[in-house]
């Protein structure tokens, strides 16, 4: 057993050396006899403060050819991301983005291209990348580059984690077909982070990048961290944070408003950390684990087969499992069994023999997973895919329905960038279940162990959010179960400012339960525009998922995103970021919104980076929630960042070693 266990942790180390994979980079049509728009230097900086990120990216291309090119940069979207800034250099000009609907931006850049004006251009394809044109490098010259987004950051267990994707998730084959990518950045690559809390933060990591990242903690709240690499670093890899808080924290609720004026309309963040004691489940439980080995998973089969490894030596021999793969058919691997060691063993062995070819027919994969359940045993399944369904049924409703069939809770692992969230999303909501993003740059021993506390633990089931007191609309839809570990990030809105009652009912072992919390909207509070942005975004996803569930229709939706868009300057698939001088926007009658919306954000940050983080929260004199915070080491489990990659190290030895001594008896027989 103890073997097994050395094999089960080396399939998880497996991860940090993922097969090679497409990625960022510049753009070159296949057969074009032109040289590549080569990337000289890539510099990344993040600000993580408030449960928010903000991502800066400062690159440097230079045009080897002998006349002027345009140049096309691919960037994987990361998810609830939104795009707010694009800026060119040109010489001593600088040139800066506002938003305006799709067609316009394209028609208006080509004019301007076309007279060999500078000007660029970003716009978002769906959930898998963001594109980016600048119009004119000039021949054997440089031309520099910057964009900037924001993105919700949620806890999980006391642990955050961001992304900075890199690496190509394999899944837009036409335009693997169409371009090639040029990915090796010439001079310079750099990365800076700096984190600040309001809550002390006990450990900061870069998975992978532990020889060469530089950490350096800066007060209880604060660290930063900086990777420098020379010629030659290739944009392939995601650059992954974690940061753990301190053990032993309260539960809370925490709000951040903003109001710009007394006459505009104020937005709030609202972060609910519950602290209940979710207790482990006493009987044993099922555990269906549904496998995606479709052929745009090649490169992350080895991330599949190690997490899935790693979950199946949780499980205790009371529990029982079932093993399903698909790609253009979907066929049971290993049938119901139970969860000893032995049987766990023969399923390894079956785990081994997965090979990635075909289209993804994910329907057919839930649907035998759902088959043969017994309904007097709690049930979970395990979904690890990139979601992008290709084959037999597509549609988001049918999946929606085919879920709740069923009363099972859905795990999802959503595997490598430009995965299909949002169909994902729409399985998890409509399962109660979660969904969890998973890079090969991941420390996949801790997503396993973060995920299998809320399988192995008890839920808040039927979960409502209620307000009273001043008026608030448009907030973020509250899934219906919460699990161990799991924070709560919603966004809303505000008319008057005043007391705002808070309520979260549900269900716990067929108990009602009730937390309150009161919090105060302010008349005036100009610390956070970025929220505005954030709540926008949130919207539109709501608005998005409402139309692929048939509730929306198309041109409604498209209406209604085109209108946030534009109104707080965000890219989305109706809307594209132009970028012209002064003039020309005044030539073309372009508003210029998004030029008083970034000064205003500009401000807010300069303000904030030179004072300490206060606590947002609102429930320090009344606690919503009696008991602490849930951390990685209240679920049965430990997440022990600082020893992880010696341990990984060590399993991936005993793998290699277990390996030969497999193949050494298999050519005996």
């Amino acid at each position: 057993m103890r073997f097994l266990r050395r094999i089960l942790l080396s399939c998880a180390a497996t991860m940090a050396c993922g097969l090679p994979a497409l990625a960022g980079g510049t753009l070159k049509a296949r057969g074009s006899p032109d040289q590549a728009i080569q990337i000289r230097d890539h510099a990344v900086t993040v600000s993580i403060v408030d449960g928010f990120a903000r991502t800066e990216v400062a690159q440097t291309f230079y045009n080897p050819n002998d006349r002027d090119l345009e140049a096309i940069y691919a960037f994987p979207v990361p998810e609830s991301a939104s795009l707010s800034e694009m800026t060119i250099l040109a010489g001593e000009r600088e040139l800066h983005g506002e938003v305006v609907r799709a067609e316009e931006a394209e028609r208006v850049y080509a004019e301007e291209k076309d007279s060999g004006q500078d000007a660029g251009l970003a716009k978002r394809d769906a959930y898998r990348t963001f594109e980016f044109r600048l119009a004119r490098v000039p021949a054997q010259g440089e031309a520099r580059f910057r964009f900037v987004y924001y993105q919700p950051l949620a806890l999980d267990a006391g642990v955050g984690r961001y992304v900075y994707p890199l690496e190509d998730g394999g899944t837009d084959d036409v335009a693997r077909r169409f371009w090639e990518r040029e990915e090796t950045v010439q001079r310079s690559f750099e990365f800076h982070l700096e984190l600040a809390s309001a809550w002390p933060v006990e450990e900061l990591r870069l998975p992978g990048l532990e020889a060469s990242a530089v950490l350096q903690r800066l007060d209880v709240g604060r660290w930063q961290a900086d990777v420098l690499a020379g010629g030659g670093h290739t944009l392939t890899r995601d650059v992954v944070v974690y940061y753990r808080l301190q053990d032993d924290l309260p539960g809370r609720v925490e709000l951040v408003p903003y109001r710009a004026s007394v006459e505009a309309p104020g937005t709030f963040q609202l972060v609910l950390t519950p602290g209940i004691d979710l207790a482990p489940l006493a009987r044993g439980a099922d555990h269906v684990f549904v496998l995606d080995v479709s052929g745009s998973m090649e490169g992350k089969l080895h991330t599949l087969a190690g997490g899935v490894a790693r979950a199946l030596g949780e499980l205790r021999p009371e529990d029982r499992f079932r093993v399903v793969s698909f790609s253009e058919e979907a066929r049971e691997v290993v049938p119901w069994t139970a969860a000893t060691p032995e049987e766990v063993a023969r399923a390894l062995s079956a785990l081994e023999g997965l090979r990635s070819e075909g289209s993804t027919n994910l329907y057919a994969g839930l649907a035998l997973g759902m088959k043969e359940l017994d309904d007097d045993r709690a049930t979970s399944l395990v979904l690890v895919t990139d979601a992008v369904a290709n084959t037999g049924e597509t549609d988001p409703r049918r999946f929606a329905a085919l879920m709740r069939t069923h009363d099972l809770r859905v795990f999802g692992f959503l595997l490598g960038n430009s995965a299909n969230w949002p169909l994902m999303r729409t399985i998890a909501d409509a399962s109660g279940g979660f969904y969890a993003a998973v890079s090969n740059a991941d420390d996949i021993l801790g997503q396993i162990l973060l995920a299998k506390q809320k399988v192995t633990h008890e839920a808040l089931h039927d979960a409502q959010l209620s307000f009273s007191g001043v008026k608030v609309h448009d907030v973020s839809a509250l899934r219906s179960k919460v699990y161990h570990g799991q924070q709560l990030v919603l966004f809303g809105r505000y008319a008057e400012p005043g007391p705002l009652e808070i309520t979260l009912r549900a269900r716990l072992t067929g108990e009602d339960r009730t937390y309150r919390a009161t919090a105060i909207l302010p008349p005036l509070d100009t610390e956070h525009p970025e929220l505005e942005r954030l709540w926008a975004l949130d919207r539109i996803e709501h608005i998005e998922a409402a139309r692929d569930l048939g509730e929306l229709s198309a041109s409604e939706s498209a209406d209604a995103i085109a209108h946030l868009g534009v109104a707080y300057q965000l890219v989305t698939d109706e809307t594209a970021m132009l970028v012209l001088d002064d003039e020309a926007f005044e030539r073309h009658g372009v508003e210029r919104r998004n030029r008083e919306r970034t000064e205003r954000e500009h401000r807010a940050q300069a303000a904030r980076a030179a004072a300490p983080r206060p606590s947002a929260r609102v429930d320090a004199g009344a606690p919503a929630f009696p008991e602490r915070a849930h951390t990685t080491r209240s679920g049965g489990g430990a997440l022990d960042l600082g020893g992880l990659l010696l341990a990984l190290l060590g399993a991936a030895a005993a793998w290699r070693a277990g390996r030969r001594v497999l193949g050494t008896a298999r050519d005996s027989a």
